[in-house]
Formats: structure tokens, sequence, C-alpha cells
């Protein structure tokens, strides 16, 4: 597969918090932001702002759980490994929210990204709106369940991707090896996109 862009990161405001792997519940969010009330209660400004920051890698933390699950389920034929997700502190990419899925068939590779919070979404929705930056590369756009999206294809190789946005705030990226064109949009049309956007 192509190098995935936004690697597993281990963030935290005090110290290492590991991401995508650990569940956290409502309780460790609002225990953090009371704790940084009392901490600014007492004019302890520091770790007021170490707490708050911990509170919200926690829920961008839960926000990837959430999109986690709403990957799609593998096609008939496919398997598919465990759901993915990791948040990446402010600092580090933008702080962005992905959740990956990766499928496979034979010798067929396909991973589906959604990738939130994150400033790469510039970059895409200037390719989604101009088509001459969507071809640059050899992609083109096309329409995929009223989305506007750009699909890149080697047919020799076998190999290619299918990108859009859903609410202009969370990127799609599918990415395939040993696969058609139309495998990449089956797996396009398979994501739940209202269900994606209600958790945004």
């Amino acid at each position: 597969m192509n190098s995935r862009f936004l690697p597993r990161i281990a963030v935290g405001a005090m110290g290492a918090l590991l991401l995508g792997s650990s569940v956290t519940t409502a309780d460790d969010v609002t225990d953090s932001i009371e704790e940084a009330l009392e901490a600014y209660k007492d004019k302890d400004y520091v770790m007021a702002t170490q707490a708050l920051e911990t509170a919200v890698q926690m829920i961008k933390q839960k926000k990837g759980e959430s999109l986690a699950a709403l990957l799609p389920e593998p096609p008939d034929g496919w398997e598919a490994d465990e759901a993915e997700s990791q948040a990446a502190g402010a600092a580090m990419f933008g702080g962005a929210v992905t959740a990956e899925r990766v499928y496979r068939k034979g010798e067929a590779e396909v991973s589906v990204k959604y990738v939130t919070d994150s400033p790469m979404l510039q970059g895409i929705m200037m390719m989604l709106g101009n088509p001459m930056f969507a071809s640059a590369n050899g992609g083109k756009l096309i329409r995929l369940n009223s989305q506007r999206a750009i699909l890149e294809h080697d047919k020799d190789e076998q190999s290619g991707s299918l990108q859009f946005t859903i609410n202009n705030v969370l990127l799609v990226q599918i990415e395939g090896e040993g696969v058609s064109a139309d495998d990449l949009k089956i797996f396009g049309e398979a994501v739940p996109v209202d269900k994606v956007a209600g958790v945004l």
C-alpha cells in the first residue's frame, strides 16, 4: 500500500497519553474539566490549561472511536481488519482525528480512512472545486452518492485512490492495490455519509 499519512501518534497534555486503543468514558472528560475549573479558581493556570487540554484530547479520542464504528463493513468476498482510530495533539498534524480500516480479498487490499480536524482538508477542497487541480496527477472528478469525488486509478498497476469530503470538514480517503476503479467506487458508496455527518 501507499504510505499512509497521519501515522499513529501517542500524545497527551500531561505525559504520554496512548490513543486509539483505550476507551475514554464521559466521567474521564468531566473529571478533567472539573479539575481545570478548580485549578482556575485557585489561579493555577498551568494546571488548568493542562487539564483542559487533556479533556479536549479525550473528546477527540471519543470522536475517533465513533467514526471508527462507522467504517464500512467488508463487501461480499472481502475480509476486514478491526477498525482503528487515532487522535493527534494540536501541535502535531493540526490535531487531526483519524479512523481507518483495511480490507483484503486475495492479493487485493483496500484501506478506507476518515480524517477530520486536519489542515489538509483545505487542499482537498481546492481540488474538488477545480477540475484542473484534480487532473494534475491523473485524477478526475466524479459524482459518488451526490458527493463530488476525486478518482485516480492506474489500470496497468491496478492501484488507485478515491477521495471526497463530508460536510466540508471530514475527508474520506480510499486507497487500493490490486483493484479496479469500480472496486474503489464500491467502497466509496458503502460509506454511510449521513451517519458520519451526524458525528461531526
